[in-house]
């Protein structure tokens, strides 16, 4: 005291000044944070309903912000006033993170998103992360979001498309399961709904408590398969996600990586984007058994050649394979926003040593690899032959995964290899010579295994 008392006037000033826009600093910071999360949820209340009471408490916390009046000599009336209005809008914005991110367990939340494209083993993957029991695990939520609304392809269609997309998802992984109610036909009742699509999939809607009684007069599609629930509580659902330690879902309907930024700089979310890919031929292969309607023109051209393929169709499989290496580019360029965030994996490797790819990923993730994981991988990727239907997730995986390449004709892996050589190139896929090299167990289709590719 006495040093400080020593001190000339002017510069007790200047320290006082410094402290006091210290003070200013701190609180601007909250501010700002306050008008961010505002302005998000403003944006959010469109797609949903739930959150359009936050804006409004973020508004009240800052109606109820008074600045303290400037004394004459232009500082603060009182350092106890600034202190207050500090504690308030801190305390106001922990509240509003609790609320709108969930308040479950205290430590750190993840959230996962297995972003791939039909028949690239999404569904086996997806598996890894549903078999731990501290991770809310959702299967292809945004299935009912194409089945509901009617997008034409390209141009701002697409892009309309993206965006609606991602703001689903963005509610999904804030465990805002009422997004949903907007797509579900027919529209849930008092927040019941035996309609879901592939509720089986996910063991987070398929246990207590979300598993209620079930009711023998109501039919549900997609039923749990390990015991009899009644109708998807989507309440307690939502409740459920939130009482998880983390959240993982699995999309094949989001393909433009550039669209999910806002979700990786969302303050409410840690997310962690694992892109999934396979050979396209496989792909292509595997769609014309699974999908064999929409490919009745493939087919015929293969086995017949006569009617030649539609340049439509051609062009739909090089835009499928563009789209996929433009994100891919884009996460393996690094850009600031996606650091840490990304890391594109091939089926190919993970069906070759699965158990080594899910400890990637999950390390990626930053989530544990339990027991239960690793038995699950064990009893499901040595099945016996009569395991490995089209839609089984229990394959033996290190036969399987290039069995294609003995069945399909070359000209058409050589339609695939015209259309998509780009994004072969970029994932470290073989192009076939000649039907011979196509055909040839000794010749690798695959470059070197690839390094986690984690950006």
């Amino acid at each position: 005291m006495e040093i400080r008392r020593a001190l000339p006037q002017d510069v007790r000033e200047l320290l006082h000044c410094l402290k006091m826009r210290s003070k200013y600093a701190v609180l601007l910071v909250f501010v700002i944070s306050l008008v961010i999360i505002e302005k998000e949820n403003n944006f959010i209340s469109r797609v949903s309903d739930k959150l359009k009471q936050s804006p409004q408490a973020l508004a009240e916390a800052n109606s109820t912000e008074t600045s303290p009046a400037p004394a004459k000599n232009g500082s603060l009336a009182s350092l106890q006033e600034l202190d207050a209005a500090f504690s308030q809008l801190r305390s106001q914005l922990y509240n509003i993170t609790l609320q709108l991110a969930g308040d479950g367990d205290p430590g750190p939340r993840r959230h996962v998103l297995l972003m791939a494209t039909t028949r690239t083993g999404s569904s086996f993957v997806g598996e890894f992360f549903n078999q731990q029991g501290s991770i809310f695990y959702l299967f292809e939520p945004l299935w009912h979001v194409e089945k509901t609304v009617t997008f034409l392809p390209g141009g701002a269609s697409a892009v309309g498309s993206a965006l609606v997309y991602r703001d689903v998802l963005k509610q999904l992984l804030l465990c805002d399961l009422y997004i949903l109610e907007n797509f579900i036909s027919p529209m849930p009742e008092d927040h019941l709904t035996p309609f879901l699509f592939r509720r089986g999939s996910s063991h987070s809607l398929c246990e207590e408590p979300v598993c209620t009684p079930s009711t023998k007069k109501v039919f549900e599609k997609y039923y749990c398969k390990n015991r009899r629930c009644g109708p998807l509580n989507i309440t307690l659902a939502a409740e459920a996600c939130r009482h998880k330690q983390h959240v993982a879902l699995k999309t094949v309907r989001i393909r433009q990586l550039e669209f999910l930024q806002p979700l990786v700089e969302d303050p409410r979310l840690d997310l962690r984007i694992i892109q999934l890919v396979r050979d396209p031929r496989a792909v292509l292969a595997s769609r014309m058994v699974a999908f064999s309607g929409k490919y009745e023109t493939w087919k015929k051209w293969a086995s017949e050649g006569e009617a030649p393929l539609r340049e439509e169709e051609v062009q739909r499989l090089r835009g499928n394979c563009e789209s996929i290496r433009v994100s891919a580019e884009l996460g393996l360029r690094r850009p600031g926003w996606l650091r840490g965030r990304y890391m594109l994996v091939r089926y190919e490797d993970v069906a070759r040593a699965p158990l080594q790819k899910a400890r990637e990923m999950f390390r990626f993730a930053g989530l544990p690899l339990t027991p239960q994981v690793e038995e699950w991988i064990g009893k499901n990727t040595q099945a016996p032959p009569d395991g490995n239907g089209v839609y089984s997730t229990c394959k033996n995986s290190s036969e399987q995964f290039d069995k294609w390449r003995f069945s399909m004709p070359f000209k058409l892996a050589q339609v695939v290899q015209d259309a998509c050589a780009p994004a072969m190139q970029l994932f470290g896929y073989k192009l076939a010579s000649s039907p011979t090299a196509l055909a040839n167990r000794s010749f690798s289709l695959l470059e070197e295994a690839q390094p986690a590719w984690v950006t």
